[in-house]
């Protein structure tokens, strides 16, 4: 298997021999045979590891285990100790994306920080045959057929020939110990139900499914190849990147001109999903947007808003989404030596007796109406004030207002104030509210 691993390594051009790599160990049989592998060969490597406090006892256990490991072969080594918990809860992820996005941030961070030449994981062939079912049963384009590949950015997978039967016999001729992981035998999780119910099935259909699997997970990676050397043209010329960070995609554009005569709508949807994909927007949801005619009309995915505007699609960052709503502060104080002027944008005065506590956020809708300070009668739309203000259909989507008890409109948040609830030479008491 050494010399099977070391030539894999030299034909591909995995990383650079002679310059130090990052290897991730989690202390399972997996990343143990892959450390044991990189030292025979002889590359240098440090050892990065991530306790993610998920599993009492067992987590602690793997660090210690791949610490000594560590020292065994007298490398450096590297360990963050995540609450992995909470960071699913705040990112709103599940807790096996929210640990994913830990991971390789993490690497990332000591890769750019110690000039590792790469970071290197011990995904093997059995790991990318079972991606491809997950993410055949999850729904996905042809990206998501293609296994895991052996070479993503700075990620190198230089296991991915072997088999998990392979990879458990060497560690046992080399008598090799490692940590087990209970979860990896709940079938809690679709991956464990598809290693340990459905890829058996499939072998005792035919034998030699694993090898064939990986037949055809390499034909769709050529395919895919052949297919984005057509899509990144059509993307770099609908794609604009604008000053405000946002992206504006042109709708209008038709089909390259050798697929003009079809005129096919599932052609053009799977345009746009590629185009959209890298925003997290689904098929589902680029189905909609070609559909939709009504300008304005907003979209979301899991870390992107989209609106409608004339012929093309403006997308802006999730932290724009609707339902983000920030903390408020509400303080009482006196107006003696009070100067309203000096505030922040994102801290407002009022006079605490026009106003029926408690005070909330929320964004605007249609037919809100308030009066603006400086406005000594009537009122205004407040989507007309969006309009006088210039506003773009981002801001609008993202504007918060506060109002009090009575849902009386107190502050278009760091914009305007409301002049019936203004600070006056009568106000006896005043409440502030500040954004945090």
């Amino acid at each position: 298997m050494l010399k099977e691993f070391i030539a894999h390594i030299q034909q591909q051009h995995l990383f650079p021999t002679g310059q130090q790599v990052l290897l991730a160990v989690s202390g399972g049989i997996d990343s143990v045979v892959l450390t044991h592998l990189m030292h025979s060969a002889g590359y240098p490597f440090a050892i990065a590891h991530c306790n993610f406090h998920l599993r009492p006892s067992e987590c602690d256990r793997d660090e210690t285990f791949v610490r000594q490991l560590a020292s065994s072969y007298g490398v450096p080594i590297h360990v963050a100790q995540f609450d992995t918990m909470s960071h699913a809860t705040n990112s709103h992820q599940s807790i096996e994306q929210a640990a994913r996005q830990l991971r390789y941030e993490y690497f990332e961070q000591l890769r750019c920080k110690y000039s590792y030449a790469a970071i290197i994981t011990a995904h093997h062939r059995d790991d990318s045959n079972e991606t491809l079912f997950l993410n055949l049963l999850r729904g996905t384009g042809l990206s998501g057929l293609h296994g895991i590949l052996p070479i993503q950015g700075h990620i190198v997978r230089p296991l991915l020939p072997f088999s998990r039967t392979e990879i458990v016999a060497y560690a046992s001729q080399q008598h090799l110990p490692h940590v087990e992981d209970s979860t990896n035998a709940s079938l809690d999780y679709l991956r464990n139900q598809v290693r340990h119910q459905l890829m058996p099935l499939l072998r005792q259909l035919q034998p030699a499914a694993d090898r064939t699997i990986q037949q055809t997970v390499s034909h769709l990676q050529s395919v895919e190849q052949l297919y984005q050397t057509l899509i990144n043209p059509l993307r770099q010329q609908l794609v604009q990147f604008q000053p405000d960070n946002t992206i504006r995609i042109s709708l209008c554009n038709p089909l390259p001109a050798p697929l003009h005569h079809t005129n096919s709508p599932q052609l053009r949807q799977q345009l746009y999903y590629e185009i959209l994909k890298p925003y997290s927007f689904n098929a589902s949801t680029v189905a909609n947007i070609l559909a939709a005619t009504q300008p304005g009309k907003t979209f979301y995915s899991s870390t992107h808003t989209a609106y409608l505007n004339r012929g093309y699609l403006l997308i802006c960052p999730t932290q724009n989404h609707p339902t983000a709503i920030p903390s408020l502060i509400i303080s009482t104080i006196s107006p003696q030596g009070f100067d309203p002027k000096q505030l922040p944008p994102y801290r407002a005065a009022f006079d605490a007796d026009t106003i029926t506590l408690p005070l909330h956020l929320r964004h605007w809708k249609p037919g809100d109406r308030f009066q603006p300070l400086g406005m000594a009668h009537g009122t205004q739309l407040i989507s007309d004030y969006f309009s006088d203000h210039h506003y773009s259909q981002p801001e609008k989507q993202s504007q918060l207002i506060l109002v009090d008890a009575t849902d009386s409109i107190l502050w278009i948040v760091g914009r305007r104030t409301s002049h019936p609830h203004r600070i006056t030479s009568e106000t006896s008491h005043i409440i502030t509210a500040e954004i945090i």
